[in-house]
């Protein structure tokens, strides 16, 4: 078998193209939960303790250059090391809240495949079931 119809076979499976479309949504998702975060919860956690930006926490790990504006993305460009931790716990918390939207979305998808899962036949009707000890006793 050739490279190219080897490639095309791969290509054309469903499990290949179930993954395209599952890694395409998860970065449109991922762009959703970065802003959930960067717009919506860091300011409102920013506000409740006390004005702090989690976007400029970091320790400077060289000497900063007189000048240089004591921020995060100032800092970088004058060419300082930096421990930027909260960077850190802003992707943290992207993380922790898209972890537990993928588990409350397989968890739903758990419950609608228990759902579908067809119920027991049901029980023989008692006539059928006399009918059948009479046979089988006939049998005898």
């Amino acid at each position: 078998m050739s490279f190219v119809s080897e490639f095309k076979e791969f290509a054309v499976k469903g499990n290949a193209l179930d993954l395209a479309v599952g890694v395409i949504i998860g970065a449109a998702f991922g762009k959703i939960v970065d802003s959930i975060v960067n717009d919506l919860i860091m300011p409102l956690a920013s506000t409740l303790f006390g004005g702090l930006d989690f976007t400029n926490m970091f320790i400077a790990l060289g000497s900063v250059p007189q000048g240089v504006v004591m921020t995060l993305a100032e800092v970088k460009k004058a060419g300082v090391p930096v421990f930027a931790y909260g960077n850190f716990l802003t992707i943290l918390l992207n993380f922790i809240i898209l972890a537990f939207i993928v588990f409350m979305l397989v968890r739903q998808i758990n419950r609608l495949k228990k759902a579908e899962v067809p119920a027991a036949p049901p029980a023989t009707p008692e006539d059928v079931v006399l009918l059948r000890e009479i046979r089988d006793s006939l049998r005898k």
